[in-house]
């Protein structure tokens, strides 16, 4: 990602930046069932590379946009919760997303309505992890949940709306492919979250304020 990164920053005429962000509702797949998921959010920033010419100003309609994110994730469930309480799962990532976007295009102009989809990386960085010790006494033989992977991968992909030239509203849905429980070996556990959210551009506020 980071050679993707310099190569197209060292080639780009007209590129831009922002901040983004997204509010989700996610879980881990195959794994403490009465999984009710997790509410989270992303915060984060991206950069933006044309990869076909600007003929006309901002008239660009396929980029290359890498993301990096600080994502909270993971998953509560309810098993027995009467007895055990609420039982949270919650993982915190550094992730990275290097999308391809490609806005609808009519005669040398985009439209305002595009999709996105790229390669995804994740590191966790925290695990807040809160069940009642005898959930996990009686319950492991089933999860086999005692070890949390620190690397993941997957894909992200959504669709959304340009509203103006710096606000950018999506919804966008990120799955997984490796283990979150690398001990489990019935399913592969893997993340997966479907969100809202929003891009705001920086370069045109800071290009302003020089006036």
């Amino acid at each position: 990602m980071l050679t993707i990164f310099l190569m197209v920053m060292g080639n780009a005429q007209d590129f831009k930046y922002g901040v983004t962000a997204n509010f989700h509702k996610g879980s881990i797949v195959g794994v403490h069932d009465r999984s009710i998921g997790k509410f989270g959010g992303n915060l984060g920033m991206f950069f933006q590379f044309p990869l076909v010419d600007n003929d006309i100003f901002d008239s660009a309609w396929l980029y290359l946009e890498p993301h990096v994110e600080y994502s909270m994730q993971g998953e509560n469930a309810e098993v027995k919760k009467d007895v055990y309480g609420l039982q949270k799962f919650h993982h915190d990532y550094i992730t990275g997303t290097v999308y391809v976007k490609y806005f609808f295009n009519s005669k040398g102009y985009k439209k305002d309505f595009f999709v996105f989809a790229g390669p995804q990386i994740q590191l966790l960085v925290r695990e807040n992890r809160k069940v009642d010790p005898e959930y996990d006494r009686t319950h492991y033989k089933y999860n086999l949940d005692d070890k949390v992977n620190s690397f993941g991968y997957g894909v992200s992909l959504g669709a959304g709306l340009r509203i103006d030239d710096e606000i950018e509203a999506f919804i966008r849905f990120d799955r997984g492919f490796s283990k979150v429980y690398p001990n489990n070996d019935r399913n592969n556990t893997y993340n997966r979250f479907l969100g809202i959210g929003i891009n705001y551009y920086l370069q045109d506020l800071f290009e302003r304020r020089t006036f």
